[in-house]
């Protein structure tokens, strides 16, 4: 009995051993990454208590200890409202809209990218794609109602060729082009990055190797570039799945006027609303958990799928 005390004894001093050598080894990379690491604790995972609130009636003077739990009222609520419909139309229209032209436009761009030779014209084309990622959403809009405003520079040669002007920026009809344009021309080129970083990695060989057999490069991309970069295709468009209920707010609350009320009335400007300018907290929260539920049920589905067809999933 004594040895085998000994043997335990001796077994868990060599695992605290080897935490402390391993811990000492690789300390810069610990305290490198804990910036990361608290800044994802106290903003992300740390007011993820507030998600009960959803399930009171939250008062600011009673607190969060004596506000009355009313348990899924808010959310019986939310889905009986006239308005549940129309803020889901929208909302997943604006996604459907990123993911049939914006997702596939940052591939395209890619692809082009990398086939340009050059590199001095590839970074000077990299870097005026790049550029509108780093202006605000405020000037983007400005930008935008000073070519497409009432009397803004486009309307304003509309109006000496076809004696008329258009409502851009208000009308129902062309508020989801408006955006998806916004959209595109600001992080089209910095979504870029990670495909260009997958096809860096992508062996010259093989472009070699189809080149001895007469592949042009229409072949290259086809059955070697697009193939080596599939997965991280899919893992993106996983994660762009489980945001699929999310809009940009910045970029919504901005554009949105009463004459285009009926198709820019999203769940995040809803939020904004009921939130802050009605003080229905507990019902905004409620909205903001439904939303971020349903993100994780696609996001789920999609990598379950990714899975079943032999593809690289997120987890």
């Amino acid at each position: 009995m004594a040895e085998i005390s000994l043997n335990k004894n001796t077994r868990h001093t060599g695992k605290g051993s080897l935490r402390k050598h391993t811990l000492r080894k690789h300390l810069w990379f610990y305290l490198l990454a804990a910036p990361g690491i608290l800044y994802f604790l106290i903003f992300h995972y740390g007011p993820m208590w507030g998600v009960l609130l959803a399930f009171q009636e939250y008062s600011p003077y009673l607190g969060f200890l004596k506000s009355e739990w009313v348990g899924l009222e808010h959310f019986q609520r939310f889905f009986s409202e006239t308005t549940f419909l129309e803020l889901l139309r929208n909302t997943l229209l604006l996604s459907l809209y990123n993911l049939l032209f914006y997702f596939p436009l940052t591939i395209i761009l890619s692809l082009l990218l990398n086939e340009v030779r050059s590199s001095l014209y590839k970074r000077f084309v990299q870097t005026v794609l790049y550029l509108p990622h780093f202006v605000s959403w405020v000037i983007i809009v400005g930008i935008t109602f000073i070519f497409l405003g009432p009397s803004g520079v486009i309307n304003h040669y509309l109006e000496i060729w076809i004696q008329n002007n258009l409502p851009f920026l208000m009308s129902n009809e062309w508020f989801r082009p408006v955006v998806l344009f916004q959209q595109i021309w600001k992080d089209a080129g910095w979504g870029t990055i990670i495909f260009l970083a997958a096809l860096a990695g992508v062996n010259p060989e093989l472009y070699e190797a189809a080149k001895v057999d007469g592949a042009n490069r229409w072949h290259n991309i086809w059955h070697i570039t697009l193939p080596c970069i599939r997965s991280t295709i899919i893992i993106l468009l996983i994660l762009r799945l489980g945001s699929v209920m999310d809009s940009n707010f910045q970029q919504v609350f901005l554009m949105w006027n009463n004459f285009n009320e009926n198709v820019s009335n999203v769940f995040d400007l809803y939020v904004y609303k009921v939130g802050l300018q009605r003080f229905e907290f507990s019902y905004s929260i409620a909205i903001g958990l439904f939303n971020s539920v349903v993100g994780l049920i696609l996001m789920l589905i999609a990598n379950f799928m990714a899975k079943l067809f032999n593809e690289e999933g997120i987890f």
